[in-house]
């Protein structure tokens, strides 16, 4: 009959083979699969390193100081090395299969997304927010915010009292009511620090981090936020372009994220870590990409080593 479908028995036994086929297909199609932990990758063989070029963790060409260090953990574990490009906005839901919006130090959950590696690792701030969602390894780098403006600016940098939470007031009434670039899910969310309560004027950059420091110094805004690795490698790549005002945040630290579903994992990653510092594989790779910040923060890593 015209306009109708007949449906037959050959037809639907089709109809099923062919719906069976999909879902065949779909659960082995890569990014389609379950959380994995330690067993499962040392079974398949490869560990998934989700990252972002950003700063000299992820140069973008190839190496960086995260990239090193997991190619290290992957030859640790007797498994092949993978990179697996992402961005800010989707990095945690890749490693879980949520992807998330922050909510102060919550977060709501959006929607489910395949999941597309295994540790994330690319100079990733340790944020409440974010330990609600992934558990974090040991700390592999210290990290503060900072305010950052053009060198030709007429706001000074703050004198250090000693005091970081008097240095922190200090920043703030220079950055009251005045324009402020920052960018949202990152540890440059300028409400993490309550600065939204001390200026009208702030916009969120739509960029990528590492281009930030070439917005202030072409004028985007008065002042920006800037995470220490970020303002230390432009203070390299521009030299005399950029001035620190002051701190904006405590002391924050640096890790590796791992879904909750991969204990065994982050445990190894762990016992790696330390294994690394002791033979000091570690502290070559950071010398490497960051020789400076041992300078700045020698407690962080004596502490640590």
């Amino acid at each position: 009959m015209k306009g109708k479908m007949v449906y037959t028995k050959d037809l639907c036994v089709k109809t099923i083979v062919l719906l069976s086929m999909a879902i065949m297909a779909f659960a082995i199609v890569p990014g389609t699969l379950l959380g994995r932990d330690l067993d499962d990758v040392k079974q398949d063989g490869v560990l998934r390193h989700l990252g972002i070029p950003y700063a000299n963790f992820i140069t973008g060409s190839g190496d960086g100081m995260d990239v090193e260090l997991m190619k290290l953990f992957a030859k640790h574990l007797g498994v092949k090395y993978e990179f697996v490009k992402t961005d800010w906005s989707e990095i945690f839901g890749d490693l879980t299969g949520k992807t998330v919006r922050p909510k102060g130090d919550n977060i709501e959950i959006i929607r489910s997304v395949p999941i597309a590696g295994d540790v994330a690792a690319s100079g990733i701030t340790v944020l409440p927010w974010r330990q609600k969602i992934v558990d974090f390894s040991l700390p592999t780098f210290p990290n503060q915010v900072w305010l950052v403006a053009r060198a030709n600016s007429p706001v000074k940098p703050i004198k250090s009292s000693n005091n970081i939470n008097k240095d922190i007031a200090s920043v703030k009434k220079i950055i009251a009511g005045q324009p402020l670039l920052g960018k949202a899910s990152t540890c440059l969310e300028p409400s993490l620090y309550g600065l939204e309560k001390i200026t009208d004027k702030i916009s969120l950059f739509e960029g990528s981090l590492n281009e930030m420091a070439p917005a202030i110094i072409n004028g985007k805004s008065g002042l920006t936020l800037l995470d220490v690795p970020d303002a230390l490698v432009a203070l390299q790549k521009w030299p005399g372009k950029i001035k620190i005002i002051g701190p904006v945040s405590e002391m924050q630290d640096m890790a590796v994220a791992f879904s909750q579903d991969s204990p065994e994992l982050r445990k190894e990653f762990n016992k790696f870590l330390n294994k690394s510092k002791k033979d000091g594989s570690y502290f070559r790779i950071v010398k490497k990409y960051y020789p400076f910040v041992p300078n700045y923060y020698p407690e962080f890593f004596r502490k640590k080593s």
